[in-house]
């Protein structure tokens, strides 16, 4: 990578040169992320993964540059006009406005104004004017011709050429650029007769606000109303600030000629670069609120994937229902199918004693540990009525969110692994294995429909897709997958495997049994060097010889490990269960110009608590007995809720009524100036004791502050 990149890369991320170069050098390689973050702190100086990230990405933003150079290149080339300045200028060049203003007066037009007057042959008069001598019309008139009837045309097709020429001048767009950053400010107006049709963009109706401190949610909300055509939206700064920048930069004396040069700056402002630079600064505002969208979205999806899993357990789920009643599924500790049927416990009294009996009979067969209860309609109901069952032992029962279920039950994901059982069945079964391992059954649904966020629709999708499978990635790879019991779609996350290894494992493991070691991951069909190197550190085997591969310890260190046990004259199983023995170890004795200090303390931390899982320990809310609907509220009242979702303008929390509840941000404390992230008070899955501030029964709106 070109040095002056690096060099770029490191003052913007605050990072020393090195980190950066040998970062990229990893990642040209084929090195991963989590493979880097974890595996090699010794060459990144311990950069964390968030870190390689924003390495990865400015390394990205600075290809695409280099692409757009090449065809820049190519293009001035082929029409001849390359000088050693210009290129230079180009090579130069390391942000793409600068660079697409070198290229602006180079660049294929359309007819405009401006090529007309100068197939008239009016350029000469335009150079004359732009001089700011005194001429007379008696000069104008030399440039009369059968296309140029008269001197105001003259004077007006010369004053075209020269607004084109003022509006392609670098230096005049990057004062007007400017004052754009200074004082741009974003209007947003109702268009005539959308009245009816937009009235849930009212509040932008009549609206302006300074651009550079508008909030991303409310920058969304007025781009939303602009793409379905309730609102027009502008942004520029005090017109006449702007014309008064041009007239100083480019009128350079009095009269006649100077009075041209001042109309034409005028035109070329209002006609040529306001809109060119608005538009810019409307990328760039929306390019903005998309990457804090982004953030709020990959920052809740993480909460969402790293929520803590309940662990091996028999688990009963219930997708409920009333009127199509309640699709009972039976799954083992691993998540596998055993029974599915139906209940009715909502159809009468003899139905819900039959679902009684049915209920209690399936948990003592199948040896249930914990009922699952989808939150959708019917939730509460169905869980007052699994509470009134009476079990031969202690049964907990759990409401799980169910936002995706669907999409999952119908997916192709699903019928692949249930293509005999109908949506319902596969609904069911998402809902238990939810609450089983939420990250192995999340991974199966595109994060966009798990309901998280904000204005997910509205950002740059192709960004969005590359941050949330980044997340996906950065979460598979911080729990570590268990290589005998993943799915394909798990395994497919994991540090350089994708969708062809993934499935290859899941077959060869079908055909050869439980893999019991790492090594036999390189029998695998296409497992090479690089792959087992990148994913190895990554895959669990629970229960193998080598107690090493039950852990986060990466193969190629097993020799320190080896060499640690052999010192203390013990077995690796012996270090790793004696924590007598870790403390008579001195990593330094170990470090070699392979491995420092930073990977050494790491296989210490791992030794002591092998294959730990960083997600916690399960706990559930519970739902206030009684409140089942929007209707038992009350202003005042006090209750539990559980948070579903964070935005940039306050939290979404369930409180089990089939409404989420809204925390607005002003009720997070700062100021109004300066208010609180949301993101930094509250997590989703956040158990939350609220109090009910503002009730609409008719909107189904719940304004909801924290109980301190």
């Amino acid at each position: 990578m070109d040095e002056k990149y690096i060099k770029l890369i490191a003052e913007k991320l605050g990072l020393r040169e090195i980190q950066v170069k040998n970062t990229a050098f990893l990642f040209s390689q084929g090195a991963t992320v989590p493979f880097i973050s974890r595996y090699r702190k010794e060459a990144t100086g311990t950069l964390n993964e968030v870190q390689v990230s924003q390495i990865k990405d400015e390394i990205k933003r600075f290809e695409e540059l280099d692409k757009r150079k090449a065809s820049i290149i190519e293009s001035i080339e082929k029409q001849e006009k390359m000088t050693p300045e210009l290129r230079k200028a180009i090579d130069d060049a390391v942000d793409i406005t600068v660079l697409e203003d070198l290229y602006l007066p180079y660049k294929q037009k359309k007819k405009t104004r401006a090529s007309v007057a100068k197939e008239k042959g009016l350029e000469p008069l335009a150079t004359l004017i732009m001089l700011q001598k005194n001429f007379s019309d008696a000069d104008v008139e030399k440039f009369l011709n059968d296309k140029v009837e008269n001197v105001d045309e003259a004077l007006q097709g010369a004053r075209d050429i020269i607004a084109e020429t003022i509006n392609e001048n670098s230096d005049a767009r990057n004062r007007i650029r400017n004052l754009f950053k200074r004082e741009a400010v974003i209007t947003s107006h109702l268009v005539k007769g959308k009245e009816d049709d937009g009235q849930k963009f009212r509040d932008y109706f009549d609206y302006e606000e300074r651009l550079s401190r508008i909030p991303a949610h409310r920058l969304m909300a007025m781009l939303r109303g602009a793409n379905e055509g309730v609102l027009k939206v502008g942004i520029a700064p005090d017109e006449q600030n702007a014309i008064d920048i041009l007239d100083r930069t480019f009128v350079k004396s009095s009269g006649k000629a100077a009075n041209q040069v001042k109309m034409a700056a005028e035109d070329s402002y209002k006609r040529l670069m306001q809109p060119s630079i608005e538009t810019e600064f409307n990328n760039i505002a929306k390019e903005k609120a998309d990457t804090e969208a982004i953030g709020v979205f990959t920052e809740n999806l993480r909460n969402l994937l790293l929520a803590s899993p309940l662990g091996k357990k028999r688990i009963l789920a219930l997708d409920p229902g009333f009127r199509t009643g309640c699709k009972l599924v039976c799954l083992d500790e691993q998540g596998n199918l055993l029974h599915n049927s139906n209940i009715y416990p909502h159809s009468g009294t003899k139905e819900a004693f039959e679902a009684m009996k049915k209920v209690t009979t399936l948990v003592e067969q199948y040896k249930i540990d914990v009922i699952a209860i989808g939150n959708g309609t019917a939730s509460r109901e169905t869980e007052r009525f699994v509470k009134k069952i009476r079990f031969n032992k202690d049964i907990n029962v759990y409401i799980v969110n169910e936002s995706g279920a669907s999409i999952y039950s119908a997916s192709e994901v699903a019928r692949e692994e249930f293509p005999d059982y109908d949506i319902t069945v596969r609904g069911a079964v998402s809902i238990g294995r939810r609450l089983l391992d939420p990250l192995a059954e999340l991974v199966k649904i595109d994060p966009k429909s798990i309901g998280v966020g904000q204005y997910q629709h509205d950002v740059n999708q192709t960004k969005l897709k590359e941050s949330l499978d980044d997340v996906v990635v950065s979460c598979v790879n911080l729990v570590g997958v268990n290589v005998n019991t993943a799915s394909k779609h798990l395994l497919m996350y994991v540090s350089g495997l994708g969708p062809t290894l993934a499935k290859n494992i899941v077959e060869y493991r079908t055909e050869n049994g439980p893999f019991t070691n790492r090594n036999q991951l390189k029998k695998v069909p296409r497992m090479g060097d690089k792959a087992f190197e990148q994913c190895a550190g990554f895959l669990r085997i629970d229960g193998a010889e080598n107690p090493l591969d039950n852990s986060a310890v990466h193969p190629e260190k097993y020799y320190i490990v080896n060499k640690m046990a052999k010192d203390l004259n013990c077995s690796v199983n012996d270090l790793m269960s004696n924590a007598d023995l870790r403390k008579k170890i001195d990593i330094k004795k170990y470090a070699d110009d392979k491995t420092g200090i930073p990977t050494l303390t790491d296989i210490m931390a791992e030794l002591e608590k092998p294959g730990r899982d960083p997600r916690g320990v399960f706990s559930a809310p519970e739902f206030e007995q009684n409140v089942e609907k929007i209707t038992d509220l009350k202003e005042g009242m006090e209750l539990n809720g559980i948070v579903t979702n964070v935005t940039n303008f306050g939290a979404f929390v369930d409180l089990g009524v089939h409404v989420s509840g809204l925390i607005h941000v002003s009720q997070l404390g700062g100021t109004k100036k300066n208010p609180v992230n949301p993101s930094s008070v509250l997590k989703i899955n956040q158990p939350v004791r609220v109090k009910v501030l503002t009730l609409d029964i008719d909107r189904n709106r719940i304004g909801l502050g924290i109980v301190k």
